[in-house]
């Protein structure tokens, strides 16, 4: 009788604590909204970040460019596929006005860097280790891709993967006039 006491005792610890975690996280995701999400049509939220040389990247210092803000992962499918096509379309359009910003949201320096090494990417990679911007900019499931204009205005927003051809389209639609 006492072992059938101590684990009903324990199941139903387990239970509430459970309980507990579920509800907030209904209620952190659901009910308190997605106010900090941002939009088409928005100013890009300002941010400060570090790239992998240790330099630090300011969004408002490229107002007067087209800005391709890419937020990604090394555990997501769908980035790796498209890195190395951004970084083909990254050596058409620098030259132009239009620059890539690859914000990796909360992973290692050296996950990176060997993923980096790994495709021979070239354009700035920034990191975003406790995932600030990507929680500012209420970013869901990865990739995720926002085009800025010359002012910093949200022109769209891209989630999931993107083909070459669809990524120089996107690169001319923010390419400054």
């Amino acid at each position: 009788m006492n072992k059938k006491r101590k684990r009903f005792i324990m199941r139903s610890s387990i239970l509430s604590v459970i309980a507990v975690v579920l509800g907030y996280v209904f209620y952190t995701n659901f009910i308190t909204g997605e106010e900090a999400a941002v939009s088409e049509g928005d100013i890009a939220p300002n941010f400060v970040l570090q790239t992998m040389d240790g330099n630090e990247i300011e969004l408002k210092d490229l107002r007067g460019q087209g800005v391709f803000l890419n937020f990604w992962g090394t555990y997501c499918p769908p980035c790796v596929d498209e890195m190395p096509d951004m970084d083909n379309q990254y050596q058409e359009f620098k030259d132009r006005g239009v620059e890539i910003l690859a914000v990796n949201v909360g992973e290692s320096d050296l996950a990176i860097e060997r993923f980096v090494d790994r495709l021979g990417l070239t354009y700035p990679i920034l990191k975003d280790p406790n995932k600030n911007v990507m929680d500012r900019y209420g970013i869901g499931p990865l990739p995720a891709t926002y085009l800025l204009d010359e002012n910093g205005e949200v022109k769209q927003v891209i989630t999931g993967r993107m083909s070459e051809e669809d990524i120089k389209a996107y690169m001319e639609e923010i390419e400054p006039s």
